[in-house]
């Protein structure tokens, strides 16, 4: 008979380095099998959790909320999924996110956050009428004098479509509507400037079909009101999504996609998709600075967490020029009234982003209308202490309240 040396092999072939390597990777089945609940973060996070009693909160669970880690890992799962059915090169959805943008994007949705088709003299508005004379030397006046660029300006609402929120207590449905698209379309004849519609269905209690039916909807109402797919967009596959249901942009959260935010700006981009990138923390802010975003949320509550943070997006306001600036700046996360609306303008942002707060409550109108009428002041002001005056389209102090603005003593005033 002949023997083999147990220095240098093992039964069926097998070294001893292959036995150790077999038995580890035994133990990783095993642990993920005892403890399916302990997740190891994706690298795009760029986060760790760990596994002390104190942050058990943060693992999702049968019975918890489901916490952003494990809905990036269900996100990433369900894309595969989507993705198996699109292969063929002449789907659609393929096919929007192959080609570029033929023409020039007609970038409605930055024209809607800035207003301009409320402004009678901008040259972005279609509609814009000849400046008269004297009109004429008062720009001519501000350009000599280096401020061309402070115009009085409103601020803009967007409004966030959605019956559940993934920063919300587990199961919690704090609006139920049968068809976004009809509510898309009230909310824009209400005076919403732009229309956010999730997609999520755990999360947010959405899908693409309410997307495709929003879209319909706000077109037969109005042909310059956006419609802005907002989703934890993991995957490019999800661009094509927007692009092919006929939305005008997308919701990239800086916290899921870390340092692939460039490519997916990159591609919205050329495939004609505006962006808005959500951030929360101070880093998160400034990556979305050097990757040249030119919209930018900044929320209240803290994505990881699960925490909100109320004054957050007033402390990074100091992070953009101001009000009217290079940068269209957007606040949003608990803004439920109109005082801290009022204090999230006043530091400097072109509008708020609101969801549960006017979701199927009867004093939305007056929510609305408060927030379109408050006046912006230019980023040059921004800062300097003049949150309670008010100012008119010229830019003259108004000796009163405007005019058919709720005000804290109206019985009617939204609280």
């Amino acid at each position: 008979m002949m023997t083999i040396s147990s220095s240098n092999s093992s039964r069926n072939g097998m070294t001893r380095w292959q036995r150790v390597l077999l038995c580890i990777f035994y133990l990783q089945v095993t642990m993920i099998a005892a403890f399916p609940n302990t997740m190891r973060i994706p690298a795009s996070i760029g986060r760790t959790t760990t596994t002390s009693s104190s942050s058990s909160s943060l693992h999702s669970s049968r019975g918890r909320p489901e916490d952003l880690f494990a809905a990036v890992h269900r996100k990433e799962y369900e894309m595969k999924q989507v993705k198996s059915q699109h292969t063929s090169t002449t789907d659609p959805v393929n096919m929007a996110m192959g080609y570029g943008q033929q023409s020039a994007s007609p970038m409605r949705l930055a024209k809607a956050l800035r207003r301009v088709y409320d402004d009678p003299s901008s040259p972005a508005n279609p509609t814009a009428e000849p400046k008269s004379p004297e009109q004429e030397e008062r720009d001519q006046k501000l350009l000599d004098v280096g401020m061309a660029d402070m115009g009085m300006r409103r601020a803009s609402f967007i409004v966030d479509i959605k019956r559940k929120s993934l920063s919300g207590q587990p199961g919690e449905v704090f609006c139920n509507f049968d068809d976004a698209g009809m509510v898309a379309a009230a909310m824009v004849q209400l005076g919403a400037d732009v229309v956010f519609v999730n997609t999520d269905y755990p999360a947010y209690g959405g899908d693409l079909a309410e997307l495709k039916s929003a879209v319909r909807a706000v077109r037969r109402v109005s042909k310059t009101v956006p419609v802005v797919m907002k989703d934890i967009v993991v995957d490019e596959i999800q661009l094509g999504l927007a692009k092919e249901a006929g939305a005008d942009g997308v919701v990239l959260m800086a916290s899921v996609l870390g340092p692939a935010l460039d490519n997916f700006l990159d591609l919205a981009t050329t495939m004609g998709l505006e962006t808005i990138v959500e951030c929360h923390t101070r880093n998160e802010v400034q990556r979305a600075l050097d990757a040249l975003a030119c919209t930018i949320l900044v929320t209240n509550y803290d994505r990881v967490s699960q925490t909100y943070y109320p004054k957050q997006a007033i402390q990074l306001a100091g992070m953009f020029p101001g009000s009217g600036g290079p940068i269209i700046c957007l606040a949003g996360g608990g803004i439920e009234n109109t005082d801290q609306m009022k204090k999230h303008l006043a530091v400097g942002y072109d509008g708020v982003v609101v969801g549960k707060a006017v979701m199927g409550n009867p004093s939305a109108p007056e929510f609305i209308r408060a927030v379109r009428d408050r006046t912006l002041l230019p980023a040059e002001f921004s800062q300097w202490g003049l949150d309670d005056v008010e100012f008119d389209t010229e830019g003259n102090p108004m000796p009163g309240p405007k005019q058919d603005i709720p005000m804290e003593t109206d019985k009617d005033v939204y609280q």
